[in-house]
C-alpha cells in the first residue's frame, strides 16, 4: 500500500508539472506566430495551431515528464484500488495551481486556496479509508467495451471541440479526464502482465484502449489548455478522470475500503470531486495580465 501510494504521489508530481510546462509552451507558441496559431471558424485551436505548440521546448519537457507520470500511474492502478490511485494522481491539481503562479503569473483566489485545501484533506481521508485492492480479471466483452468508448469519447471529443470552439475548455478537460480514467481502468485489467505474455498481451483490445486514450487523451488536455484557465482544464480533467474509474472499480473489479470505513472512502471522494469542480468554477485565469502600455507623450507646439 505504502509503495503504490508513493508511486501514485510521483505520478501526481510528473503529471501538474507536465500541465504547466505544457501551457507556458502552448502560449508561447500562440504568442509568437499569432497568426499561424490558428483558429477553427469557431474560435477554437486547429491541428496546426496545437503542433506548433507541441514543439517548444517546454511543450516537449511537459510530455516527457506525462509520459513518465504514466508509466508511475500505470504501475499505481495496479498496487491500489482504482478509486484511490486515481484520485491521488489527479492531485496533480495541487501541483498544477502552485506552479501556475510562479510560471504563469497567476494569483490564486482565498477561493481557489480553500477549493485546494479540500482537495488535499479528501485525500487523506481516502488513503485512511482505502481497503484491498480488487481483481486484474475482466470478462473479454469489457475489454472491447473499453476500446469502443475510448474511441467515442476521443473521437466525439475532437468534434466537439471543433464545434465548440473558445467555449470547449471545460468540456476538453473533461473529456480529456474520461480518456485518462479509460486508461486507468485499461492498464487494471490488461492481460498478458503479469506473467508476462506478448501474444496474449497484442491481442488484449485494452492495449489499445490504452494507446488510444493516451494519446487521445494528450490531444484534448493540450487543447483544453490552450483555449482556456490551466487551473479550471486541470480541474475538469480530475473530475472525468476520478468519478468513472473509481466507480468501476468498486462495482465491477472488486475494490473496496476497510472494514466500517465505506462512508470515510465515499466523503472522502465527494470532496475531492467538490473541491476540483470548485478550482474549475473560481479559475477563470487566462494567465498573467499583460502590462499596460505606457502612453504616448502628446507633442508639445
Amino acid at each position: 500500500m505504502l509503495i503504490g501510494l508513493l508511486t501514485a504521489v510521483a505520478a501526481s508530481i510528473c503529471y501538474g508539472t507536465g500541465s504547466v510546462l505544457q501551457a507556458v509552451g502552448s502560449r508561447r507558441a500562440a504568442r509568437m506566430s499569432p497568426a499561424a496559431a490558428g483558429v477553427t471558424a469557431h474560435g477554437g485551436p486547429n491541428l496546426t495551431s496545437t503542433a506548433k505548440a507541441a514543439m517548444t521546448w517546454e511543450f516537449i519537457v511537459g510530455t516527457i515528464l506525462d509520459f513518465v507520470g504514466f508509466g508511475l500511474g500505470a504501475l499505481a492502478a495496479r498496487m491500489l484500488p482504482l478509486f484511490l490511485s486515481q484520485t491521488v494522481i489527479s492531485a496533480n491539481l495541487v501541483i498544477t495551481a502552485v506552479l501556475s503562479v510562479k510560471m504563469l503569473g497567476i494569483r490564486l483566489t482565498r477561493k481557489e486556496w480553500t477549493s485546494i485545501g479540500v482537495v488535499c484533506a479528501a485525500l487523506v481521508l481516502l488513503a485512511t479509508a482505502a481497503g484491498h485492492e480488487g481483481g486484474h480479471h475482466a470478462p473479454m466483452s469489457t475489454h472491447w467495451w473499453l476500446l469502443a468508448v475510448t474511441l467515442l469519447i476521443i473521437v466525439g471529443g475532437t468534434v466537439a471541440v471543433r464545434f465548440l470552439g473558445g467555449r470547449a475548455a471545460i468540456l476538453a478537460g473533461l473529456l480529456s479526464g474520461l480518456a485518462f480514467g479509460a486508461l486507468g481502468v485499461g492498464v487494471r485489467i490488461l492481460d498478458g502482465v503479469d506473467p508476462f505474455d506478448l501474444p496474449t498481451l497484442l491481442a488484449d483490445p485494452a492495449l489499445y484502449a490504452i494507446l488510444v486514450a493516451g494519446f487521445g487523451g494528450m490531444y484534448l488536455h493540450t487543447v483544453a489548455l490552450q483555449i482556456g484557465s490551466v487551473n479550471g482544464a486541470t480541474a475538469a480533467l480530475v473530475v472525468g478522470e476520478t468519478v468513472l474509474p473509481g466507480a468501476i472499480g468498486v462495482l465491477w473489479l472488486g475494490d473496496a475500503s476497510r472494514p466500517g470505513l465505506a462512508w470515510l472512502a465515499v466523503l472522502g471522494f465527494v470532496l475531492a470531486v467538490t473541491g476540483a469542480v470548485a478550482v474549475a468554477w473560481y479559475g477563470n485565469h487566462d494567465g498573467a495580465e499583460e502590462p499596460a502600455e505606457e502612453p504616448v507623450p502628446t507633442p508639445v507646439s
